[in-house]
């Protein structure tokens, strides 16, 4: 609760997170006085516009294979600070686990989520989750959310497997974690479920209420566990 917050944005419309606006902030007290050249160097990747040094290889979930998605699939961005993260997007892939990662290397696909998630619980990042993945079909929600695919058919149910839930939830409780995304089907949707979308994944075979607990109770473990293991960033 409190007062009610307002977007800032940039010269290009968009939204500034709360690292931006601080640094923003400093400037307008400093005024006209020199930051130190050390100062600026730390600082530089903060402003808008700016993207943060990565690591090769570096993912977001501990565990997760990397195979990056062409950069055509998406669009480089230093999320949480330019763009808030509000949602989580769950997709089934209509195809195999091999097909999505083959056509998200695809520079002609002009789509890719952040995640995959095969049968056997394997889970594969293909973006970062800094950056804004084309998977919604939605502008607004692919800069707020990170899309998950599952490798399988919204009208087989035997695609989604106990392990495929199981790897899934513990992806997704990480990633309202970091966020601090509530864990509850307000902010954990399906691809259907996004304004303009004109898919229908997950599918009737999706079972939300199973998936929402074992969130929930991932969510637990990670909070109520010492030592939890934190993700890769860089």
């Amino acid at each position: 609760m409190g007062a009610k917050k307002t977007d800032a944005t940039d010269a290009r419309g968009r939204r500034l997170g709360r690292r931006a606006l601080l640094i923003g902030g400093a400037a307008v007290v400093v005024g006209g006085a020199a930051l130190e050249r050390s100062g600026l160097a730390r600082l530089w990747w903060r402003l808008p516009g700016a993207q943060k040094p990565r690591v090769a290889g570096a993912v977001d979930f501990v565990g997760a294979r990397w195979v990056a998605a062409s950069p055509a699939n998406y669009r480089a961005a230093d999320r949480p600070d330019d763009y808030r993260i509000d949602r989580v997007v769950i997709h089934v892939t209509q195809g195999s686990y091999a097909s999505a990662v083959k056509v998200f290397q695809d520079p002609g696909h002009g789509a890719a989520a952040h995640y995959i998630v095969g049968a056997d619980g394997h889970v594969t990042q293909m973006i970062r989750e800094l950056d804004v993945a084309f998977h919604a079909g939605n502008r607004a929600y692919n800069e707020r959310s990170v899309g998950i695919e599952h490798a399988g058919f919204v009208d087989d149910a035997s695609s989604f497997t106990d392990a495929m839930y199981a790897a899934s939830a513990r992806l997704t409780a990480g990633i309202c974690g970091r966020y601090g995304i509530s864990v509850d089907r307000e902010h954990i949707i399906g691809h259907v479920e996004v304004p303009g979308a004109d898919h229908t994944d997950p599918g009737p075979h999706w079972d939300w209420d199973r998936y929402i607990r074992l969130v929930r109770a991932a969510r637990t473990t990670r909070t109520g566990t010492a030592g939890a293991t934190p993700a890769t960033r860089a």
